[in-house]
């Protein structure tokens, strides 16, 4: 199930009580920022179409109230526009203000954190997936084979990410290793408020890793299926945000 970060009178902060670099920001902030950083680094295009405000919420794990008035305080910046009617909706705006543009963005120390946040689910990662090379159900297998379906026909950022939350953790869950999952689960969750919307097309290739770890899991094969693994989470030091403000060019997050 898709965590949501509630939204209060005094919103908690992101990143509180976690990795010495992380920025205190609350929910709203959090998410004009994975939004503005999307759109600078040119993963929203100019007049590209938001999901639903409510999917919005979904996608970024955070409460539909925060969505809103993340959404909210975008259009009075005019980094988006809202349009109403039949086509209506959120859209990004044609010319969106280049100052607001560089407020929007992740400090050094941010980035350094959420390295080493990646280091951290990497050695997870390898771990929970040996495991369940070996434990794996039959049951479990063919969920997580209707996962990749569920993300191959996906057609926005939003609900793939979540159908990959899903089977990360189905992955962790699979491995039978106890209370060690639970470290890992929290360890994926701090990892994705950190995430921004990517191009369908591009989640769509990362999408091939989960295939291939699928069959190699099938297979019982536990060196290709950590391996598939190890370089699926080493990606994101090259593509989730902190690379791609450094001028990374990598593929995709997940």
């Amino acid at each position: 199930m898709t965590r949501q970060l509630e939204d209060t009178a005094e919103p908690s902060p992101i990143g509180a009580g976690r990795m010495p670099g992380m920025e205190r920001r609350s929910a709203i902030d959090a998410v004009r920022l994975r939004i503005g950083m999307a759109i600078s680094l040119g993963l929203l295009k100019p007049g590209e179409r938001l999901p639903d405000q409510e999917d919005v919420a979904l996608g970024l794990s955070v409460s539909p109230i925060t969505a809103r008035r993340a959404l909210a305080s975008l259009a009075e910046q005019g980094v988006v526009v809202r349009r109403r009617g039949r086509a209506g909706g959120t859209f990004v705006a044609d010319s969106p203000p280049t100052d607001v543009l560089a407020e929007l963005s992740a400090s050094p120390a941010e980035s350094r954190a959420v390295n080493r946040l990646v280091d951290r689910r990497l050695l997870f990662e390898c771990a929970v997936t040996h495991y369940a090379a070996v434990n794996a159900t039959a049951e479990q297998l063919d969920e997580l084979e209707r996962l990749t379906r569920e993300m191959a026909e996906s057609s926005d950022w939003s609900y793939y990410h979540r159908m990959d939350e899903q089977f990360h953790r189905l992955v962790g869950t699979a491995s039978c290793l106890d209370t060690a999952v639970e470290v890992y689960h929290e360890t994926l969750a701090e990892l994705y408020d950190y995430f921004i919307p990517y191009p369908i097309e591009k989640l769509h290739t990362s999408n091939r890793d989960h295939i291939a770890l699928v069959a190699a899991l099938r297979a019982g094969d536990v060196q290709e299926a950590v391996e598939i693994a190890r370089k699926h989470v080493d990606i994101l030091h090259r593509t989730m945000f902190m690379g791609l403000a450094s001028g990374s060019t990598g593929t995709m997050p997940d």
